[in-house]
């Protein structure tokens, strides 16, 4: 089935500002400064794993710039990027998982998390450090123990909330070939 743009399109707006939504009012703090465990992860990885890496890339950029806007402390584009890169990795390999045909099973759920596990240590264990040091000048002891502290929650919730929302979907879904045509 051929993807529509328009639907891609309003499918980042959406995903963007629930990604806005969950990330700025539904944040829990952890007891790193600066860093928050995020529920909004999960949605970004569903969101990309049905609407691909493009959609992916732009909801989490543009969420997340627009949390940290909101918070008036300026956009940290450091860990923008990271949330972006997260998107569009995940919107690359989720491609093998099956949800447009209906089914999630044990399987997609395995290689689904997988997926996000490896997305979230390249964007949090790697990206979000080495641009915080590159562009703030930002100590490598401090935001490695961000990277690594917003990963490890970011990982935990992704697999809880993305694969609840996956799991839903797929269930919503008619299985491939389960519709017959009446004679």
């Amino acid at each position: 089935m051929k993807k529509s743009p328009v639907r891609t399109i309003v499918a980042i707006g959406i995903g963007a500002a629930l990604f806005f939504v969950l990330g700025r009012f539904v944040a829990i703090p952890s007891p790193v400064p600066n860093t928050n465990i995020s529920l909004q992860y999960g949605l970004l990885a569903f969101m990309a794993a049905i609407y691909g890496p493009i959609a992916g890339c732009l909801i989490g950029l543009i969420g997340h710039a627009l949390i940290d806007f909101s918070y008036g402390w300026g956009i940290w584009w450091s860990w923008v990027i990271a949330s972006a890169c997260f998107g569009f990795l995940i919107g690359l390999v989720a491609k093998r998982v099956n949800l447009a045909d209906g089914e999630f099973g044990k399987k997609d759920i395995l290689r689904f998390n997988l997926f996000q596990l490896v997305s979230h240590v390249i964007a949090w264990g790697l990206i979000a450090p080495v641009l915080d040091i590159v562009i703030y000048a930002e100590p490598a002891n401090k935001v490695f123990v961000q990277g690594l502290v917003g990963g490890i929650a970011n990982i935990v919730t992704t697999a809880i909330v993305g694969t609840l929302l996956c799991v839903a979907y797929a269930a919503a879904k008619p299985k491939k070939g389960s519709l017959k045509e009446e004679k």
